[in-house]
């Protein structure tokens, strides 16, 4: 019996600060067999990576699958463009939102769930630099809140 769950392989923590998240949606990925061993030793990158829509297909672009040491010959381009698998309708969707909202589709993360490769997409709306700069106010805010939380307990 198969162990059932979903284990993080890699999350594009850059994503995230660089952009709103509005929507996730989850997708498989069409790899090759060194690729889904590179994957489990944790030798991906989606750092600056990006999907399309071409021809009524979801592509991802960028994403960096290191070579498996002991494919030899049968390792591919680590940077090669890849498919993503989801349904008709929802590619339809996302292209019609992304073309007419001007929004984009990023990665923000790589998992397995009961021992298929899936990613994590959202749909993503850019970040100003006003708006980069309230998050670290935030985030700095409640880090001190939490600090002076912790002393006065003690």
């Amino acid at each position: 019996m198969r162990s059932k769950g979903i284990k993080t392989i890699a999350e594009n923590r850059k994503a995230r600060h660089e952009y709103f998240i509005l929507e996730t949606y989850e997708a498989g990925i069409e790899l090759v067999g060194t690729e889904v061993k590179s994957i489990r030793n944790g030798s991906v990158n989606l750092k600056d990576s990006w999907c399309s829509v071409d021809n009524g297909e979801l592509f991802i672009k960028g994403m960096h699958i290191s070579p498996y040491e002991k494919g030899n010959i049968f390792n591919r381009d680590p940077m090669r463009v890849r498919r993503l698998l989801m349904h008709k309708k929802e590619i339809n969707r996302l292209y019609g939102t992304v073309k007419q909202d001007g929004l984009s589709l990023i990665p923000l993360s790589i998992y397995f769930k009961d021992s298929k490769v899936k990613i994590q997409l959202g749909l993503c709306k850019g970040k100003k630099l006003y708006d980069k700069r309230a998050d670290a106010a935030k985030r700095d805010a409640k880090r001190e809140i939490d600090r002076n939380i912790k002393i006065r307990n003690q």
